[in-house]
């Protein structure tokens, strides 16, 4: 039986120009955004601040996440263009601060690193005073291939780890724990801010997540988040709970304990949300 919604997980839908503003420039330039494609709660409220997260790399996934909304198949080659479009949304949007994620696209050799840093220099060249955001896939593990998005100077680099070991089999069955952690280790060994996050509610247990949390901060993530899954369709993973605020706020105040520069934590959490505050806070505390 699917599990009613809780009162907590109601959502404001502000709407309004600002909205229409990012959809114009993303029709524009045809660009893609995991806010729409992986039909994130915080779209509305975040679209009337004129941010979102842009998805380079397609709309299509080499991979089947039973949790992912994203749709799956065989991709097209990378637009050659969408640096440039990309680059030029950031601009007209007036951007200080982008998020960039991508489709996981193991049918490319370098898992779409030469892309992604050719996406990352063409922001920076027109917008030099944004900040840069990205959130990458595992590459295979392939830290050559992390090296050149790295070798771009991205200013914070993320990577989920999206859930406990234990239900990898069930969500993420094409994924490695292991493999992820290593990659936020090596991002973390180049002086680069890290980050990463998960979903709460698919089963997983608070001692399991203290693990997962413990596992981060060993491998040099700085930034965690942790949000309440919600299941994007039928032929998806179920809601095995709603997890109450209380608890989002023990696993907050267990982050900041185990040394994270900044935790956010709540029902409505994703990894980009209060991505730009996330940043600040980090910067003014090594300020300080």
């Amino acid at each position: 039986m699917e599990l009613r919604k809780p009162e907590w997980l109601k959502i404001n839908l502000p709407g309004g120009t600002q909205c229409q503003t990012v959809k114009s420039v993303l029709n524009l330039h045809h660009l893609h955004t995991v806010c729409d494609e992986a039909r994130c709660p915080n779209k509305e409220e975040c679209w009337s601040r004129k941010t979102a997260t842009f998805m380079i790399l397609g709309d299509t996934c080499t991979r089947n996440c039973a949790f992912c909304a994203v749709k799956h198949g065989s991709p097209l080659s990378p637009d050659p263009s969408e640096a440039r479009g990309l680059a030029e949304a950031v601009a007209l949007l007036e951007l200080d601060y982008v998020v960039i994620t991508c489709v996981t696209r193991d049918d490319l050799p370098d898992g779409g690193a030469t892309h992604w840093a050719a996406c990352i220099r063409e922001v920076r060249r027109h917008n030099p005073h944004c900040r840069i955001e990205v959130l990458i896939s595992d590459l295979q593990g392939n830290t050559d291939d992390l090296d050149r998005i790295l070798d771009a100077t991205p200013d914070v680099l993320g990577h989920n780890l999206e859930t406990v070991p234990r239900l990898y089999p069930s969500a993420r069955p094409q994924a490695d724990y292991q493999r992820s952690l290593a990659i936020l280790k090596h991002a973390s060994l180049q002086n680069i801010i890290t980050k990463s996050g998960i979903m709460a509610g698919l089963g997983e247990r608070f001692e399991e997540v203290t693990k997962l949390m413990h596992d981060a901060r060993e491998n040099g993530v700085s930034i965690f988040t942790i949000g309440q899954y919600l299941q994007p369709g039928r032929r998806h993973l179920p809601v095995d709970t709603y997890i109450h605020p209380d608890t989002f706020l023990r696993y907050k105040e267990l982050g900041l304990q185990l040394g994270f520069a900044h935790v956010e934590s709540g029902p409505l959490v994703r990894s980009s949300y209060h991505a730009k505050e996330a940043f600040e806070h980090i910067i003014q505390k090594e300020i300080q």
